[in-house]
């Protein structure tokens, strides 16, 4: 039997942050200025091992969970993270794994991820400008390290990888078009990001995004590109193909053109909490639970139960929220 949520949305997909962490501070995640360098972030105590992790994984799979994706706060700075991988990749049912990372830490990790079972893998890279870059990372790295991190996961064997952009207005959005063409003479796929309201410390504001609309037409203007559909239901980019056949571009455009309708994605927070929507304000803590010896079924029932009250669509309803929301989940330490 099909899990669904209260708007007939099945549970297929798991987003594991696996740390809270990361060796960046972007602008639209992490600011340095809050981020610091007193910044608490959570004890090794309280993160969910790597054995934990993996017995969700075992339970959610029933409930409808195929395809696993690892995420952070930036999941390389996971000592070991490979080991992870290769857990989660026994899984019976499990049919998918993939990460995100800056690829910061890719040079060393690469092969082991491959060896491991990954998938795929995504890397973020938000402009080729190197001052426009570290502007945006909090001055962490340059763009070469990035790019080396690319070619350590060409490498090692990752086809097609897929970079992530998330473009901000007056920052990079004249990095479009360099992207867009340096992803398409190299065979990788190119993923436009509209800036998100995630969270509440990056400053948001509508002015600031640079709609799907406007990230096409920039890319179209230079190399003329065609829509395309889905790949499959709940898939999150909106697909175009260059009219030339030389690949394909992706916008995720989550503020001008919302699709929670087919949300199909569960959060595992690096503490164990769950969450049914990337702007949640409240999470359902599994951890408890799961150290106070709970058997897997009462595990399962607390997901099911969550998944079957689901009724979140935040994107949809963000033009039409007037009062004041409850505080929200912070991109670095749900995932993006």
């Amino acid at each position: 039997m099909t899990l669904t949520d209260q708007l007939n949305r099945p549970l297929h997909d798991l987003r594991i942050s696996v740390t809270d962490r990361c060796n960046f501070r972007c602008t639209y995640c992490m600011p340095a200025t809050i981020f610091g360098e007193g910044y608490r972030f959570l004890p090794k105590s309280e993160v969910l091992s790597f054995e934990e992790i993996t017995r969700l994984v075992r339970i959610l799979v029933p409930l409808g969970v195929r395809k696993v994706r690892l995420t952070g706060g930036e999941p390389l700075v996971r000592k070991d993270i490979e080991r992870l991988v290769g857990q989660i990749a026994a899984v019976p049912g499990v049919e998918d794994i993939a990460l995100t990372t800056n690829g910061y830490f890719l040079p060393q990790k690469a092969q082991a991820l491959k060896d491991a079972g990954l998938r795929r893998i995504t890397i973020s890279l938000d402009s080729l400008d190197n001052a426009v870059f570290r502007a945006l990372n909090g001055d962490r790295a340059d763009v070469s390290d990035v790019l080396a991190g690319i070619e350590a996961a060409e490498r090692a064997g990752f086809a097609p990888i897929k970079i992530n952009a998330v473009i901000k207005r007056g920052v990079n959005e004249g990095s479009v078009v360099d992207l867009a063409r340096f992803c398409r003479e190299r065979g990788y796929i190119a993923r436009f990001i509209e800036y998100m309201d995630v969270g509440n410390v990056n400053g948001w504001r509508m002015d600031d995004v640079v709609s799907a609309d406007e990230i096409v037409a920039l890319i179209d203007a230079e190399l003329p590109l065609e829509p395309v559909p889905p790949n499959y239901f709940g898939e999150v980019a909106q697909r175009y193909r260059y009219r030339d056949g030389g690949g394909e571009v992706g916008v995720i455009a989550s503020v001008t053109r919302p699709f929670c309708g087919a949300c199909t994605r569960l959060r595992l927070s690096p503490e164990g909490r769950i969450y049914t929507c990337l702007f949640a304000t409240h999470g359902v803590d599994l951890r408890g639970p799961l150290r106070a010896g709970a058997p897997d079924d009462e595990i399962a029932a607390i997901v099911r139960q969550g998944w079957q009250r689901r009724a979140d669509r935040y994107s949809e309803l963000r033009a039409a929220q007037t009062a004041p929301r409850e505080p929200k989940v912070e991109m670095y330490y749900i995932g993006g």
